[in-house]
């Protein structure tokens, strides 16, 4: 095995590490820090079902984002919904096409034919994102270089990826060997496409800064206060651990 492919196969290993480590640190400091006011942005929901619905709608609709800004909400979900067809899409170099667990619902091969075009629209997403920075005042005023940076990162990722993909086509088998050989260690040469090493560059890239990113509101929206709290502030009083009786604080250990 070349130089070259040992090389990706530890630089992939180190990025997952770092990846789910410091993301999985992120998590826990998210959940561990205290929320000592009651603050849900109104209207708020009055019970868990529905400050449950209210985070599905952040999730899947961007609600918040689309009653603040339309064309923010525009290329924001062009993005984000272009980028999840893409990883579903890429789950062809992991899984079969038979075991596929959308299979019975979506064809298989409707999926792939879609990834392939929402490229663009990833690209045009982000594109809207970043001219957004450079030329709105506001937001320029509040950007700092590795807004622009992150922003430049992903483009080039989908940017790479569209050009293997109608330009300069590289070994879909061989690549596919390569990757199914990271999760059962059996280990295979990576082709050699420069498209390719610099697609799987700016990923490696990517997974080692995202845990020290702006990209963490993905799993930070969940422990948001303004979002997940119940606007109960009347009927119950809340009280941050911390600055509960120690006797009310010994019973919960």
């Amino acid at each position: 095995m070349s130089f070259l492919s040992v090389t990706y196969i530890l630089l992939f290993y180190a990025a997952t590490i770092i990846l789910f480590v410091g993301v999985g640190r992120r998590i826990y400091k998210y959940a561990k820090t205290p929320a000592p006011l009651k603050i849900p942005t109104m209207p708020a929901p009055t019970t868990k079902v529905g400050v449950a619905a209210r985070l599905t709608r952040e999730v899947v609709f961007f609600e918040s984002l689309f009653k603040a800004n339309l064309w923010t909400w525009i290329f924001g979900w062009m993005f984000h919904a272009s980028l999840l067809i893409a990883f579903f899409r890429h789950l062809r170099y992991v899984v079969n096409s038979d075991t596929f667990l959308i299979g019975p619902v979506i064809h298989w091969h409707l999926l792939q034919l879609a990834g392939q075009y929402t490229s663009f629209t990833l690209i045009i997403g982000l594109a809207g994102l970043l001219a957004r920075r450079i030329f709105v005042d506001r937001v320029r005023y509040i950007s700092a270089p590795s807004d622009y940076l992150m922003l430049l990162l992903i483009i080039g990722i989908g940017v790479t990826g569209a050009l293997m993909t109608f330009v300069a086509h590289t070994d879909i088998v061989a690549l596919k060997d390569f990757v199914i050989g990271l999760f059962t260690f059996s280990f295979s040469a990576l082709p050699t496409s420069l498209l390719l090493l610099l697609h799987l560059g700016l990923v490696i890239v990517l997974m080692i800064i995202f845990p020290i990113s702006k990209l963490l509101h993905a799993p930070g929206l969940f422990f948001s206060p303004t979002r997940n709290q119940v606007d109960n502030s009347r009927e119950k009083r809340h009280i941050a651990d911390w600055a509960k009786p120690l006797d009310e604080t010994r019973g919960k250990s």
